[in-house]
């Protein structure tokens, strides 16, 4: 589709553009047009946005078709050529000399007379004047962008080509970038043609956005337009087949003379006619050593290319699901396939997704470069040559992958501590309930890493995952019996509709007294959640409020905090009480349990804190009391995450005790200390008509705090509306 045009010759015009990597068609007959201002493409990773940008540069061969820049013929000249005509190109990645100073860039490039100075880069950009004798190396992601652009601008170009200027930028940078291109447009210096992922700075830039999908521009719309669709938003940067795009529909057999069967069971054998080099001399080869030299391959369903198309994208029909089984099928191809065969032989509709990292071809129905495409650079960001880069690479962009993925009915893997590692992260991205399995050699241990806030079930793969044998099938068939009873179950399951809305609880071993009379007060009109404060708990319950599962919070015991702020094994994250602050949920919080810090067995403890007063909980468990010092530090740390809280806030300071061990008469009551916590969150809380800081003379287990903190919940959010419906009012 091309852009609506103007008299005379455009700034850019692309007509019929075919460029091809090997086999791979990448443009696909692009025709384009920008007559004048600026021009924002957006689309998906992996659709050739940024070989459309190289193309247009000289930097990669066209096969086809004809690019033209103010009348003049670009196709067959070189990129250097091409700069000299006018036209300035900031690419993906900036591409900077790490040694050269900023200053050293800036002359390297600038032409004399232009509008475009040294001194009006400065001007423009107050950063890079600040950092002009600091090398490429020594810049931050954003300064390196500014100056990637004011290089570009040096030559004082005629027409600016920038591919994603605005990506891994901080927002307050992004910003600034999209002012110079709103600015740059509106002055009509220069015309720009702005490749783009954010739809945002795309729409904020140009009047018209074209976008790209599968290497052609499918259609221009409006940037007003555009903006204010968030449904179309959602399908040009989701994954799969849009909605937009036909779907092709395989040709029915009737019409077709000898239709050839979709699927092919048995072994595959695949011959070579040729064994050895052949020569002028050489004689016909026996049949037997052809069929010795076959190679056979496990049994896999062709389908015919339509088919296929059609299941890949996408994921599922609507109001569909498929189990996927994930993993590296260059190492584990025979296991995963394996378990494939099972699920599929049960009737549930399965998908084979490679992780492999080598950019070989494996046959799976999601291939691993329709996965790398989702790493933030593109393939380019995966299949890198390095091992370590390459893995890390796929678990970014599997992980982006699946965040966009709908239709998932549950996730089968297996493999060692590298493909566990591999699948974990995008597993734990799928909402609490979908079954999530892993086979692994590292079931057995600590799998704190892997499994995380989320419900992933780890299962113990006994011998290695290295082949199928007596054990490892036994092992991967009882992982896809199990993922086929979960799915099963939870598609006979009728819809369950909470009977109570959902309220979360931190409780931890010393602050049970005072959950437990909470629970039994909302246990009415609430359900209940209760998450053991044991750093994981916090960072579920979390989840659960980033997932909006949840009506409210009662977050009594923050002991984690303590964990984390001085070395114990039960630490939160430094993003504890960040979903909170993101969702604007009602909050009511407490300091339970801040008087601790969670050790293992007495020799674990740190030597630091040797010397310090202990209470051994169990043989397993040491806890060390907080000083005056450290408790200032909590309640300090607790207090500015409760400033960034815009929802409904009471936070509770109960002066009798905040543990069990902190009473009269026990191990850890230590009045100074609390003083100290307490003086600590009140000099650094800021209050407000929706935050509150209560200071309470009962100890944290009393029924009078329970109580308190119980009609505190309901002020703040009213009988629940089952609660409403029972009692017969609106």
């Amino acid at each position: 589709m091309r852009m609506p045009e103007k008299p005379g010759p455009a700034a850019l015009e692309i007509r019929g553009l075919n460029v091809f990597y090997g086999a791979s068609h990448a443009l696909q007959g692009v025709d384009l047009r920008l007559d004048t201002g600026a021009l924002s493409v957006v689309g998906r990773n992996g659709m050739g946005k940024t070989t459309l940008c190289k193309a247009i540069m000289g930097l990669v061969p066209v096969a086809s078709g004809s690019i033209s820049f103010h009348g003049q013929p670009l196709v067959g000249r070189s990129p250097a050529d091409i700069a000299r005509a006018g036209i300035g190109y900031v690419p993906q990645g900036r591409r900077l000399w790490r040694s050269l100073t900023v200053e050293e860039h800036l002359k390297m490039v600038e032409r004399k007379g232009g509008a475009w100075t040294i001194e009006r880069i400065f001007s423009t950009f107050p950063r890079l004047a600040e950092r002009r004798g600091n090398g490429g190396a020594q810049l931050s992601g954003g300064e390196q962008q500014m100056l990637a652009i004011s290089r570009a601008l040096l030559m004082n170009p005629k027409l600016l080509v920038m591919d994603e200027p605005t990506e891994g930028l901080a927002p307050v940078i992004v910003a600034q970038l999209e002012e110079l291109l709103v600015q740059l447009a509106q002055d009509g210096e220069i015309d720009v043609l702005v490749i783009e992922q954010n739809i945002g700075v795309a729409c904020a830039i140009a009047d018209t956005v074209a976008i790209m999908v599968n290497g052609r521009i499918n259609r221009s719309a409006p940037a007003r337009e555009l903006a204010a669709d968030r449904e179309l938003q959602q399908r040009l940067l989701g994954v799969g087949r849009h909605g937009h795009e036909d779907i092709p529909v395989a040709p029915s057999a009737d019409l077709m003379p000898e239709a050839a069967p979709t699927t092919m069971g048995g072994p595959i054998k695949i011959y070579n006619s040729n064994p050895t080099p052949p020569t002028r001399w050489s004689k016909p080869v026996p049949v037997e050593v052809l069929e010795r030299t076959a190679r056979v391959l496990t049994a896999q369903p062709l389908m015919s290319a339509a088919a296929a198309q059609a299941e890949i994208h996408p994921l599922s029909m609507p109001g569909a699901e498929v189990i996927l089984v994930a993993g590296t099928l260059d190492t584990k191809g025979a296991e995963l396939r394996f378990m494939r065969d099972q699920i599929r032989a049960a009737g549930l509709p399965v998908r084979l997704v490679d992780l492999s990292t080598t950019g070989g071809h494996s046959g799976a129905d999601i291939p691993a470069h329709q996965i790398a495409a989702f790493h933030p650079r593109g393939a380019a960001g995966v299949f890198t040559g390095d091992r370590g880069a390459a893995v890390a690479g796929m678990t970014e962009a599997f992980h982006r992958w699946v965040e966009r993925q709908t239709g998932i009915a549950g996730i089968l893997s297996a493999g060692g501590s590298g493909g566990t590692a591999l699948v974990a992260p995008a597993m734990r991205t799928l909402p609490i309930g979908v079954p999530k399995l892993i086979v692994s050699t590292i079931a057995s241990g600590d799998v704190r890493a892997y499994v995380g806030a989320s419900d992933i079930t780890m299962m113990h793969s006994v011998a290695d995952v290295q082949g199928l044998n007596v054990i490892t099938e036994e092992i991967l068939g009882n992982a896809a019996q199990a993922m086929i009873g979960m799915v099963q179950a939870r598609r006979a399951a009728r819809p369950r509709q909470p009977q109570h809305p959902a309220v979360a609880l931190s409780m931890f071993g010393v602050t049970t007294p005072c959950i437990r009379q909470i629970a039994e007060l909302l246990g009415r009109d609430w359900d209940c959640l209760i998450f053991h404060a044991t750093g994981i708990g916090g960072q579920s319950m979390e989840t659960l409020v980033d997932q909006q599962k949840l009506a409210g919070v009662i977050d009594i015991t923050t002991t984690e905090i303590a964990d984390m702020l001085f070395g114990g094994i039960l630490p939160a994250t430094k993003d504890r009480l960040g979903a909170v602050i993101r969702t604007r949920l009602p909050y009511i919080g407490s300091v339970g349990a801040v008087d601790m810090v969670n050790f293992g067995p007495p020799e674990t403890v740190p030597e630091i804190y040797r010397g310090r007063q202990f209470y051994q909980h169990n043989p397993q468990v040491t806890l060390m009391r907080t000083t005056p010092t450290e408790c200032a530090a909590i309640g300090q740390w607790i207090a500015a995450r409760l400033n960034l809280m815009d929802g409904p806030v009471r936070f509770y300071l109960p002066e009798g005790g905040v543990s069990a061990l902190d009473a009269p008469g026990q191990a850890f009551h230590d009045p100074a200390a609390r003083e100290a916590l307490f003086r600590a969150i009140e000099a650094t809380f800021r209050p407000g008509p929706n935050r509150q800081l209560l200071r309470v003379r009962h100890h944290i287990n009393d029924p009078a705090f329970a109580t308190m903190v119980v009609a505190e919940f309901q002020n703040l959010l009213g009988p629940s509306r089952v609660s409403r419906r029972k009692r017969g009012t609106p």
